[in-house]
């Protein structure tokens, strides 16, 4: 599993170095204004049901299925069950995004509420939104594709996916917006490019292994209903972050002008150890527990996770330590513009700092839900995702008001947290996980790695108003000797602590 990890970390890294050019090229062509606050909430909410049906709850419904039928049944019927899948979730779809164009500025309204005393920042995200909504359709299928990719160990090709979602979106917005009376507007056109350029891009791919759909509407069929009645419950449980995140955008809404904007630039810079980390992880290994579980090797299945929960702890502390003392330098040296002053790297590093307190709960959630949905269990994921949604709505009116922005990244934090303890403590009294030896050294040699990288990078990190006042040339090598010596420090402590590069390579250290 190590090898097909590093691919889809590998990719995935691509493509978010890739997300951090995009969102620079954003900040300074357009800044923290009222045209990108429009625009986040266009992109947001096509995003957001990408993630819940898509890449969440459609996903996590349909790779264990498709494993089954992968490994009990011959090719004939494993196509046909394709092809079924397919036509379905593609009637839905298209349904689904002909009711988003028309209902544009409802929906709009729905999510960015804020929105409605100003006729023309509502205008503005109803017309992207139309051009955004469509993305909805050809990801969902690109995500069909990626899972049949993955279930036959064809992790690269969905993980290099998204690089072609930030090359749309880059080249609309230097080459397109100037064009265009409104020129934010060209970023969602880049959207919708992407969309039908992703998909057609994994086509080539789903030939080789002779499994490209043909698209047959049966929702009556029995994997097609099995996928349904698992997805139901999925729709919350796998996508609670996600909707932490949007109620965060519709409180935003009625704060003052770049609140959503500032969120919205410290959860991309969240998003990126998240992506290398938590969905490389997620990607990987629902695969491996479906197949456990399908051979029933519960010792295998176990094993899994506990290799997937050790990474999470070796990479993913370094990273939420580096993303909180690092914070302000990397949104100035990414994001600071003539449109992006001072004071919005100010706010926004509030939030990411907020956010990063989250990071080893967030990733914590990618590993341990499909624990869950491997075995089919879809419905104790949502009695905890409602939960911790009823507990981010309790925080997020109690921490915006003395933190305003920040308290509504800090909220998700929390309930991300609540989650991942919830999602734990049910695998451990289930006895489905259980834990190998050697935790307790491993837990002492992190935190002490961990400790030495914090002081190393406060230490190098000083005040913020050392960074906002700077050159951008200056910024970017300072930026990359605190990111290369942390690392460094951090993995040379590792190894003098005794880890090795095998102990990467299985679970037991």
């Amino acid at each position: 599993m190590l090898k097909s990890l590093a691919k889809v970390g590998s990719n995935t890294l691509v493509s978010r170095v890739l997300g951090f050019v995009r969102d620079l090229v954003f900040a300074h062509l357009f800044g923290a204004s009222a045209g990108t606050d429009a625009f986040f909430v266009a992109f947001k909410i096509p995003n957001f049901l990408r993630r819940l049906f898509a890449e969440g709850a459609f996903s996590v419904a349909f790779v264990p299925v498709l494993t089954e039928y992968k490994e009990k049944r011959g090719f004939d019927q494993l196509k046909l069950f394709i092809d079924h899948v397919a036509g379905t979730l593609g009637v839905v779809l298209l349904a689904v995004t002909l009711l988003g164009i028309i209902g544009a500025p409802v929906l709009v309204m729905i999510f960015a509420p804020g929105f409605i005393g100003d006729p023309e920042k509502l205008t503005l995200a109803s017309d992207m939104l139309r051009l955004t909504f469509p993305y909805l359709f050809f990801i969902s299928l690109t995500a069909l594709a990626g899972g049949i990719l993955n279930s036959h160990d064809r992790f690269g090709i969905p993980a290099f996916t998204p690089v072609l979602l930030n090359i749309s979106m880059i080249g609309c917005a230097l080459w397109l917006s100037p064009m265009m009376d409104r020129p934010v507007v060209a970023l969602a056109w880049g959207v919708l490019f992407a969309g039908i350029v992703q998909l057609l891009f994994q086509a080539p791919f789903l030939i080789q292994l002779k499994l490209l759909p043909k698209f047959k509407f049966a929702p009556k069929d029995e994997g097609v209903r099995k996928i349904g009645r698992l997805m139901l419950p999925a729709l919350f449980g796998v996508s609670v972050t996600q909707l932490n995140l949007l109620l965060d955008t519709l409180i935003a809404s009625f704060l003052v002008t770049g609140s959503i904007s500032w969120l919205y630039y410290s959860d991309r810079l969240m998003e990126f150890p998240l992506g290398v980390l938590g969905v490389a992880l997620g990607t990987v290994i629902l695969p491996s527990l479906s197949r456990t579980h399908a051979t029933e090797s519960t010792d295998g299945f176990s094993h899994t996770l506990d290799w997937g929960l050790r990474w999470v702890l070796l990479l993913g502390t370094p990273a939420a330590v580096g993303l909180f003392l690092l914070s302000g330098p990397m949104i100035s040296t990414l994001f600071q513009s003539n449109a992006f002053s001072a004071e919005d790297v100010a706010m926004a590093q509030k939030s990411l700092m907020a956010y990063s307190l989250g990071l080893v709960p967030f990733i914590l959630i990618k590993v341990l839900a499909p624990g869950y949905y491997a075995r089919q269990d879809t419905r104790t994921p949502v009695r905890i995702a409602v939960i911790a949604m009823a507990a981010n709505m309790v925080m997020n009116i109690v921490l915006v008001f003395p933190l305003a922005h920040a308290g509504l990244a800090l909220a998700t934090t929390l309930s991300a947290s609540l989650n991942a303890f919830l999602l734990f403590r049910g695998l451990r009294r289930e006895g489905i996980y259980v834990p190998q030896s050697g935790w307790a050294l491993l837990l002492l040699r992190a935190v002490a790695a961990s400790s030495l990288l914090a002081l190393v990078l406060f230490w190098g990190a000083g005040a913020l108003s050392e960074w906002t006042t700077t050159t951008t040339v200056e910024k970017v090598w300072r930026l990359l000797g605190l990111v290369g010596g942390g690392s460094l420090v951090y993995f040379a402590a590792l190894w003098i602590l005794g880890i090795r590069l095998r102990h990467f390579r299985s679970s037991s250290v």
